[in-house]
């Protein structure tokens, strides 16, 4: 069974010891949501985010975008998911552009180029799982 691990307290979150990995781990992304808009970071800042779930094998954030926020061109080294849970968003790709809103997702291989803008105040749910390697 795999062992519980959490997140240290950090100077943007001084609470810290937040449980990221457990047997069972319940996510109540409302409240996340919440805690991301009262953090300074949000008032500063054109986005914040938080990790919800780190394993070897799946990384989950929580990212809040404000309107205009652009995450520029990057790539991911996993199967990446992107949810959105409130706003629209556009995703774009070498080769197309999707506009995505509340409970819209796209799924994307790794290593694809890809870029976000916010069209409004926004918050999705990023999951990358980690490719595993093919033994030979």
């Amino acid at each position: 069974m795999p062992e519980i691990k959490a997140i240290d307290a950090t100077p943007q979150r001084p609470e810290g010891n937040r449980v990221v990995d457990a047997p069972v781990l319940e996510i109540d992304l409302n409240k996340f949501m919440e805690e991301l808009k009262d953090e300074p970071t949000w008032k500063e800042s054109d986005r914040n985010s938080i990790t919800i779930h780190k394993s070897p094998s799946l990384v989950m954030v929580l990212m809040g975008l404000q309107a205009g926020a652009e995450l520029k061109p990057h790539k991911a080294e996993g199967i990446l998911t992107l949810q959105v849970i409130k706003g629209e968003i556009e995703f774009i790709t070498e080769n197309k552009k999707t506009l995505l809103s509340k409970r819209n997702m796209i799924v994307l291989h790794e290593n694809i180029f890809h870029s976000v803008i916010a069209l409004e105040e926004s918050f999705v749910l990023l999951s990358i799982a980690k490719v595993k390697e093919e033994k030979e």
